[in-house]
């Protein structure tokens, strides 16, 4: 029996302590960032527009991260870097006050955020294959830190005001990048050539560029049509609800009952996840969409409200652990964290513009600019069902 200091010392220990810090900032700026800009005086468009940048910023950067972070001796490193930049980035928001300024420091603490999840999922999925552990419960964690930060901290808005933000968001990163140093290796170690090794040609790695086909794209952009939708979540809809009469005590728990969903699915995903394809589970995340963001047009009481934030374990947990095992069957260790990145890229660019457009069918329309999500679910299934209709699923795949 393994004595508790080992246990302590694995490797899916310290990754899972790690992705309990992922998504935090994620969750504060979730709760805390659309009524601070509010109080700043910036209209829902310009809004959109704020959390539209850092989109277009991942949307370029995120292959080229991906395909360096390969290349280093282990995801660790770069996991590293990234962190202490997102940990330095939000310090000149306690200088900013009008938008111009809130745009370019917001789009630079977004966009060091939003590079970390990519490569820290990745990394885990490959390690957790090759040591037999399950991915699911570690990724879990990641979803419980958003609920502590969204249902936790978000009890400070109602406590402290929207004020408190700049500094809970700073805070939170540095905490991240501190435990980044506490990351096990993911790579399996390097083993030394043999003359019995040498004899043989070693095949050349597959490249990212190889597995881009149609049905290979279609599903990962699926994904990426209903995420846009859950980005909306983040970006709007403590806002919208706040306007629309919802008590500010209900935004933070609304935000992490969505997450604490995911966060059982996740655990538990292990009894029964590999009886469905990832093809499938992302159409059952796009139908989970499709069913959540319809009623929430209708701006709904807050009891249904929280049924249609449960779905999220459905639209966004179901459908990204259909995409990370999909990337994961399909493409070569070579290029993990590239192939996520390429996913991420896709999901950033339907973010983008869900983002950018909604800001203005808010203004004009309230809740009913949730049918455009509706729109989005629709066109996810249609991805979908082709894809299986090109390249049938098998063996659950």
């Amino acid at each position: 029996m393994p004595s508790a200091v080992s246990r302590l010392d694995s490797p899916e220990l310290r990754a899972s302590i790690y992705q309990f810090m992922v998504y935090v900032p994620g969750g504060v700026s979730s709760v805390f960032l659309g009524i601070w800009l509010s109080q700043h005086g910036i209209p829902a468009d310009q809004i959109g527009l704020i959390n539209a940048l850092p989109t277009l910023c991942l949307l370029l950067l995120n292959i080229a991260v991906g395909r360096i972070a390969d290349k280093l001796d282990d995801w660790r490193t770069a996991l590293i870097y990234i962190s202490l930049a997102s940990a330095l980035a939000p310090l000149p928001l306690y200088f900013v006050s009008e938008f111009w300024g809130i745009l370019l420091v917001w789009a630079l603490c977004s966009t060091t955020n939003g590079l970390v999840p990519p490569v820290i999922d990745a990394a885990t999925v490959r390690m957790t294959r090759r040591n037999g552990t399950d991915f699911g419960v570690i990724r879990a964690w990641a979803t419980v830190g958003y609920v502590f930060a969204a249902g936790g901290l978000g009890l400070l808005l109602n406590m402290m005001g929207s004020g408190v933000f700049i500094t809970l968001y700073v805070v939170t990163v540095v905490i991240r990048a501190a435990l980044a140093f506490l990351l096990p290796r993911f790579r399996a170690p390097t083993q030394k050539v043999t003359l019995a090794d040498a004899a043989v040609t070693p095949a050349a790695p597959s490249r990212l560029k190889d597995s881009l086909q149609l049905w290979f794209i279609l599903p990962l952009l699926a994904f990426a049509l209903v995420n846009s939708s859950n980005s909306l979540i983040g970006g709007f809809a403590a806002l919208v609800w706040f306007e629309n009469g919802i008590p500010s005590y209900f935004l933070g728990p609304l935000l992490g009952i969505a997450a604490a969903a995911e966060a059982v699915l996740m655990f538990a995903w292990r009894r029964f996840g590999g009886r469905v394809s990832a093809r499938n589970m992302i159409l059952v995340a796009a139908l989970a969409g499709l069913v959540r963001f319809t009623i929430m047009a209708f701006n709904p009481p807050v009891e249904v409200l929280f049924f249609t934030q449960l779905l999220h374990a459905f639209s966004f947990g179901m459908g990204y652990f259909g995409v990370v095992h999909f990337i994961a069957n399909w493409t070569n260790e070579a290029n993990a964290a590239e192939a996520q990145g390429f996913a991420n890229m896709l999901s950033m660019g339907a973010a983008m513009l869900a983002l950018s457009i909604f800001g203005v069918l808010v203004e004009f329309f309230g809740t009913y600019a949730f049918f455009y999500s509706t729109a989005t679910a629709l066109m996810a299934v249609g991805c979908v069902l082709w894809s299986l209709k090109l390249r049938p699923a098998k063996a659950l795949i």
